[in-house]
């Protein structure tokens, strides 16, 4: 037999097996249970959501969506297991995120408001690439928003901040009391030592490291901070928050210290904003860390005062 066949026979071998592993092994052998917990199209439940899904193949939305939230998709809600798709025919995972991800949209918004933004996208998301749908019927329109609504209708959500359940066990092996106003107290000066110079001494995001940032730190006084639940509090301060400065302090702090954090950034909360807008903001922030840090009196601190004392 001469090289060229065997090469040959080499290759459709190859090419076969291939086929058998990523194809027809998959096919067969891999049938899972409907979970409960994916989208339901029930008559009466929802207003001709069947037909939306049409509609929503029909438009060649899977393009830019994907309905598909991965386990490293942090913040995007419950994630997907391969049960919640028994019945998704055709499947409309997508491959591409250029709009974002909708597999647990059904919700977060009134049906107005999903309408609205079919009809003018940048009407409510400025910078938007999405066409204008606003070319579909009355009907067809009603039948999209009803299907975009029910979307992970049945993933139930126990916290509107939900951490990763891989930091589930860390919760069940915490000692920490973050409900002490000693531990508390601890964590205070872990905040003034490593968070304040951005977030603020006081939480407002007004660190003087803020001015030059493009994506500004967290103001931790406003009341949307009482919405986070301990673990989510854990979770934020080991991972950081993508696009910005923040560090994983995961990777210098120890638990014990991060949860000495949860325990005084939860306290924060309240009806103050305040942002740093230009440098002379800054001589309150260095009278506030004189004050916590009395033994901290740089050279340049004391000018600043005697100039103020002087009243020019």
């Amino acid at each position: 037999m001469s090289a060229y066949k065997l090469g040959a026979i080499a290759v459709l071998f190859s090419f076969s097996i291939a086929v058998t592993v990523t194809v027809i092994l998959p096919a067969v052998l891999f049938n899972p249970k409907p979970s409960e917990r994916g989208n339901t199209y029930l008559p009466g439940l929802t207003e001709n959501a069947l037909r939306g899904r049409q509609i929503y193949v029909r438009e060649g939305c899977v393009y830019c969506h994907s309905q598909f939230t991965r386990p490293q998709d942090r913040g995007m809600g419950p994630l997907v297991m391969a049960g919640d798709f028994v019945e998704e025919l055709p499947n409309q995972l997508g491959t591409s995120r250029t709009g974002p991800d909708l597999t647990n949209e059904g919700g977060k918004h009134p049906p107005g408001w999903q309408k609205a933004h079919l009809i003018n996208p940048r009407a409510l998301k400025p910078g938007s690439i999405m066409p204008s749908f606003s070319y579909l019927s009355e009907q067809d329109m009603r039948d999209l928003v009803a299907y975009i609504e029910q979307l992970g209708a049945r993933r139930t959500v126990t916290d509107l901040f939900a951490a990763p359940e891989e930091y589930r066990p860390v919760l069940a092996r915490k000692t920490v009391d973050t409900d002490s106003d000693a531990v508390a107290n601890v964590g205070h000066g872990i905040y003034v030592q490593d968070c304040a110079t951005c977030h603020g001494i006081s939480g407002m995001g007004n660190g003087p490291a803020s001015i030059s940032m493009e994506s500004k730190p967290s103001n931790f006084t406003r009341p949307f901070f009482k919405q986070y639940n301990d673990l989510f509090w854990y979770y934020r301060i080991s991972e950081g928050v993508p696009g910005t400065r923040m560090p994983r302090w995961r990777e210098t702090l120890s638990e014990a210290q991060r949860w000495y954090l949860v325990a005084y950034l939860k306290r924060l909360p309240g009806q103050e904003e305040k942002v740093t807008r230009s440098v002379h903001d800054l001589d309150q922030f260095f009278m506030e860390m004189q004050h916590v840090h009395h033994e901290w009196n740089p050279p340049f601190l004391e000018g600043t005062k005697k100039t103020q004392a002087g009243g020019s």
